[in-house]
C-alpha cells in the first residue's frame, strides 16, 4: 500500500506558483487580443479579405477556449489553496493531539522519574557514541531500552550496556560495539540488555579490533521471563597480530523462548577466535547454536562454541562450525548441547578446513535427555590430513546413542570417523561415522570408520562406519555391543 505525504507548507507555495502562472498567460493573452482578432486585409481582393477573416476568427476561438481555461485555472488554484489549509488545520490539530498525549505521559512519568529515575512508560535513551555510556532502561512498565554506545575510537573502550526493557513489555537494547585500539586489545562489546515479561533480548555488541587480540563480544540479554527470544552475543574482534576475539555467549532464553545464538569468532592473525556458546532455552525453548569459530592466516583457525542446553521440551543447541586457517589447522567443530528431559542432545559442529595442515576435528554431539537420544557428532573438516569426526552423544535413560561424525576427507589421508554414541538402559547404540577418503593421486590411505556404539540393557550395538575410499582404503570399524538383557551386535562396517 503507497502513501501519501503532504506538507501544508510547500502546497501553499505551489498555490502562489500557480497563481502567477495563470496571471502571466493572463497578460499575455490582453496584449495578444488586437494584433491576432483584428487583422486588416493585404488588399482589397477577396481573397485578401476572407484570408483576413479566417486568421482573424481562429484568433476569437483562440480567445474563447483561453476564457475558458482561465476559468478552470481560477477553480484549481483555488481548490489548492483550499487544500493546502485543509492540511494545515489538519498537522494543526495533530500537533495539539501530540503535545496533549506527552503532556498526558509527562504527568504518569514524573513521580517514577523523580523517585527512580526511571519513566513509567516510553522507551530509554541511546548511550551517545564514542562514549562506552549504557542505554538508559525503558519506562517500568512500558519500553524498550536504549541501545549502548560504542567505545571510544583508538582506545579499546568497552562498549555500553544495552538498556533493559519494561517491566511487562519491551526489548532490550543492543549492546555497544567496543572500540578498536591503537596499541593493544580491541574493546569488549557491550552486553545486550535483558527484556522484560515479553520481549526479546537486545543482541551483545562486536567486540574491537586491536593491534594484538581482537576484543570479546558481548553477552546477548536474557529473554522476556514469559515469551521472548534471547539476544545473539556479539561478533568477536580482529586481532591483527595475534588472536581473534572470542564471540560473546548467547543470552538464556525464557519459559517459552529460545536461547540466543553464541556470536562468531573474530579474525586472527596468530589464532581464530573461538565461537561463543550459545544460549540456553526455557522450559519449551529451542536453545541457541554455538558461534563459528574465526578464520586465521598464519595460525589455527578458531573452534566453535558449544550449542546451549536444550529445555524441558525444546531441542539442544548445535555446535558451531570450526574456523578455516589458510596455513595451519583448521578449527574443531563445537559440542553440541545437552537435551533435555524431553529433548535430544544437539548435533557436534564440523570442523574447520586446514588445507595444508590438518583439518579441524567435528564436535562431538550432546548428550539426550532423561528420555532422548544423544545428538550426532559432527564431521571432520578437509585438510592434507582429514580431521576426525565427533563422537555421537549418550543417549538417555530411554534413549539411543547419537551417531558419529564423518571423518574428513584428506589429500594424503582421510580422517577416522567418529564412535557412535552409547546406550544408558534402554536403545541401541549409535553407528561409527564413515572414514574420510583421500583425494590425492599420490600413494594415499583412507580414513578408518568409527565403532559402533554399544547399546545398555536392551537394544542393539550400532553398526561400524565404513572404511575411507583410498589407494589404501581404510579400515571399518567394528561393531557395538548389544543389550546385555535382550539385544544383537551391530555389524562391522566395510573396508
Amino acid at each position: 500500500m503507497s502513501f501519501l505525504i503532504a506538507i501544508p507548507e510547500m502546497v501553499a507555495a505551489a498555490t502562489d506558483e500557480v497563481a502567477r502562472i495563470g496571471s502571466a498567460l493572463a497578460t499575455a493573452n490582453a496584449a495578444a487580443v488586437v494584433p491576432t482578432t483584428g487583422i486588416s486585409a493585404a488588399a482589397a481582393d477577396e481573397v485578401s479579405t476572407a484570408v483576413a477573416a479566417l486568421f482573424s476568427g481562429h484568433a476569437r476561438a483562440f480567445q474563447a477556449l483561453t476564457t475558458q481555461a482561465a476559468v478552470f485555472h481560477d477553480q484549481f488554484v483555488q481548490a489548492l489553496g483550499t487544500g493546502a489549509a485543509s492540511y494545515a488545520a489538519a498537522e494543526s490539530a495533530n500537533a495539539a493531539l501530540q503535545t496533549l498525549g506527552q503532556d498526558i505521559l509527562g504527568v504518569i512519568n514524573a513521580p517514577t522519574q523523580a523517585v527512580l529515575g526511571r519513566p513509567l512508560i516510553g522507551n530509554g535513551a541511546n548511550g551517545a557514541p564514542e562514549t562506552g555510556q549504557n542505554g538508559a532502561p525503558g519506562g517500568i512498565l512500558l519500553g524498550n531500552g536504549g541501545a549502548g554506545g560504542s567505545g571510544k575510537s583508538g582506545t579499546g573502550q568497552p562498549g555500553g550496556r544495552g538498556g533493559a526493557g519494561g517491566l511487562l513489555f519491551g526489548y532490550g537494547g543492543a549492546g555497544g560495539a567496543g572500540a578498536a585500539s591503537d596499541s593493544g586489545v580491541g574493546g569488549t562489546g557491550g552486553q545486550g540488555g535483558n527484556a522484560g515479561l515479553v520481549g526479546a533480548g537486545g543482541a551483545g555488541g562486536t567486540g574491537g579490533q586491536g593491534i594484538t587480540d581482537g576484543g570479546t563480544g558481548g553477552i546477548g540479554g536474557r529473554g522476556g521471563l514469559l515469551f521472548g527470544a534471547a539476544g545473539a552475543g556479539g561478533t568477536g574482534g580482529i586481532g591483527l597480530n595475534d588472536h581473534g576475539g572470542t564471540g560473546g555467549q548467547g543470552g538464556a532464553g525464557g519459559p517459552f523462548g529460545g536461547g540466543g545464538a553464541g556470536g562468531a569468532g573474530g579474525e586472527g592473525s596468530s589464532r581464530g577466535g573461538t565461537g561463543g556458546q550459545g544460549g540456553d532455552a526455557g522450559l519449551f525453548g529451542t536453545a541457541g547454536p554455538g558461534g563459528a569459530g574465526g578464520f586465521s592466516t598464519n595460525g589455527n583457525g578458531g573452534d566453535g562454541g558449544t550449542g546451549g542446553s536444550g529445555g524441558l521440551f525444546g531441542s539442544a543447541g548445535t555446535g558451531g562450525n570450526g574456523g578455516t586457517s589458510v596455513t595451519a589447522d583448521g578449527g574443531s567443530g563445537g559440542s553440541g548441547g545437552g537435551g533435555g528431559i524431553f529433548s535430544s542432545g544437539g548435533t557436534g559442529g564440523t570442523g574447520g578446513a586446514g588445507p595444508s595442515q590438518l583439518g579441524g576435528f567435528g564436535g562431538s554431539g550432546g548428550s539426550g535427555g532423561l528420555f532422548s537420544p544423544g545428538g550426532a557428532g559432527g564431521a571432520g573438516g578437509f585438510g592434507d590430513l582429514g580431521g576426525l569426526g565427533g563422537s555421537g552423544g549418550f543417549g538417555g535413560l530411554i534413549g539411543s546413542g547419537g551417531a558419529g561424525g564423518a571423518g574428513g576427507d584428506g589429500n594424503t589421508s582421510g580422517g577416522s570417523g567418529g564412535t557412535g554414541g552409547m546406550a544408558l538402559f534402554i536403545g541401541s547404540g549409535g553407528n561409527g561415522g564413515a572414514g574420510g577418503n583421500a583425494v590425492s593421486i599420490a600413494p594415499t590411505v583412507g580414513g578408518q570408520g568409527g565403532n559402533g556404539g554399544s547399546a545398555g540393557l536392551i537394544g542393539n550395538g550400532g553398526n561400524g562406519g565404513n572404511g575411507g575410499f583410498a589407494k589404501t582404503p581404510g579400515a571399518g570399524g567394528a561393531g557395538g555391543t548389544g543389550g546385555r538383557l535382550l539385544g544383537q551386535n551391530g555389524l562391522n562396517g566395510l573396508t
